[in-house]
């Protein structure tokens, strides 16, 4: 008898994922538990496997597709046996003859899902995930003009995406192409607010600028008389293209950097590493960071909370996330509660999280609900950066390579190994003197070792 796979619930707060590898073909035998296929879900790939064993007899979802918990993605079942067609209505971002239609040329389906700016104007009052919520604040869409192929009408990343596609097809269509409200205007109404002949500004107010960024095909980003070849992004790329992008535009990027004698942390850790690793844990010196952050964000609240249009979201718990660079790109593991950690149960938390993600092995909801970042950049021999926020977070710290350097302590010339740690923070949360006071707190506090 066929078995139905069936898109999982791969966390808490993660209702789709993109299916972005399959691991085995049609016809290919398929034993229970082997891994299957890989899902995509905001930069985690996590495997999913068999749940029984025998032949795949269809593949109903392609790679690259972005579907709902509950989807049917394939059928197993015995050699020869004929699979019934799969029912996704209800379930699916591409429902029922969407996803056949989505192996044919899934861009006329999705085509068909946006809604011209001459339809009634409906506030969306249904779900969206993490993934549109960024998408909307990024290019100020009105999800009241996107028609959602979700279940019950429910807008996916899928429906958005169209949406952008079909809008950025409109303002680059040619003037007598477009209805009449939108066409370029004439007259005094719209002449320039400069004449570039005389150098005279005119009394009209410019027209806003929009952010809605211009697509750049192959053909226009290749210089002439080049040769090369065009990689597709992953989704893993895609997804830190796009969340960085966002950040700049919405956050007022300040950077603020601190050096820091690193001598009390290194003689403490060669103390202790030996009794460390009895309990199966490599003291490395992201612990110390992760702990010397915490006594930052509670000398510096503002830094650990949310900017809102209505005022700042003090958040209580402390929730670090760590950059952890993979091979295809960057990812950032959270440890949850960080304030109520010792030096153990950091060191512990930073093996156990940096070991699965480059094992692959990260859940989607450890990589949410962070409220502060940081990033060891230098691990690859960079002595200070200016990250880029993690939004919706206020701050990220980067802690830059550690060196020896020559220092003048007590008027005496001193050999001491050094770090260089930068904060980059929202300046409409944070000052500069915020900053500065987090740092000042770090510093103090891995200077202190004893």
């Amino acid at each position: 008898m066929a078995t139905n796979v069936i898109m999982p619930q791969l966390g808490e707060s993660v209702v789709e994922g993109t299916i972005s590898k399959w691991l085995k073909r049609e016809g290919d035998t398929v034993q229970e538990f082997e891994p299957l296929l890989e899902v995509s879900t905001d930069k985690v790939d996590t495997e999913v496997p068999a749940n029984t064993s025998g032949v795949l007899l269809k593949i109903f979802v392609p790679e690259g597709q972005t579907v709902e918990k509950g989807t049917v993605l394939a059928v197993i079942g015995q050699p020869g046996e004929v699979p019934a067609a799969a029912d996704n209505s209800g379930h699916a971002s591409h429902s029922g003859a969407s996803v056949q239609a989505a192996a044919n040329g899934h861009d006329k389906v999705h085509a068909a899902a946006v809604v011209s700016e001459a339809v009634e104007e409906s506030a969306y009052t249904g779900h969206i995930t993490p993934v549109v919520a960024r998408m909307v604040a990024e290019h100020g869409i009105d999800l009241g003009h996107v028609q959602g192929t979700g279940r019950n009408g429910r807008v996916t990343k899928k429906d958005v995406e169209a949406y952008l596609e079909t809008r950025g097809k409109l303002s680059a269509a040619p003037a007598d192409d477009l209805p009449p409200w939108e066409r370029p205007g004439t007259g005094d109404l719209f002449k320039p607010t400069v004449d570039y002949e005389t150098g005279t500004e005119s009394a009209m107010p410019a027209a806003p600028v929009s952010l809605t960024p211009a697509r750049v095909h192959p053909v226009e980003a290749i210089p002439q008389g080049v040769t090369g070849e065009l990689v597709p992004l992953s989704p893993m790329r895609k997804a830190i293209a796009d969340h960085m992008v966002m950040s700049k535009r919405t956050s007022p990027h300040v950077t603020t950097v601190f050096e820091i004698d690193l001598s009390a942390v290194l003689k403490h850790r060669e103390a202790n590493k030996d009794a460390f690793a009895k309990q199966g844990v490599n003291l490395t010196l992201t612990a110390y960071f992760v702990l010397a952050a915490v006594e930052g964000l509670r000398a510096v609240p503002a830094l650990n909370a949310r900017w809102t249009d209505e005022g700042v979201y003090q958040i209580y718990q402390y929730h670090i996330g760590m950059a952890v660079a993979l091979d295809n790109g960057l990812i950032v593991p959270v440890i949850k509660n960080a304030q109520d950690l010792n030096l153990l149960g950091s060191a512990r938390a930073v093996n156990d999280l940096a070991s699965r993600a480059r094992a692959k092995q990260l859940k989607p909801d450890e990589v949410l609900g962070g409220t502060f970042s940081i990033t060891n950049h230098g691990v690859s021999g960079s002595l200070f950066a200016t990250p880029i926020i993690n939004q919706p977070q206020v701050g990220i710290l980067g802690i830059g390579m550690m060196e020896k350097r020559v220092k003048v302590i007590d008027d005496m010339i001193a050999i001491r190994p050094c770090i260089y740690a930068s904060l980059t923070f929202d300046h409409r949360v944070v000052d500069g003197a915020g900053g500065d006071a987090f740092l000042l707190t770090f510093k103090q506090h891995l200077e202190s070792y004893a």
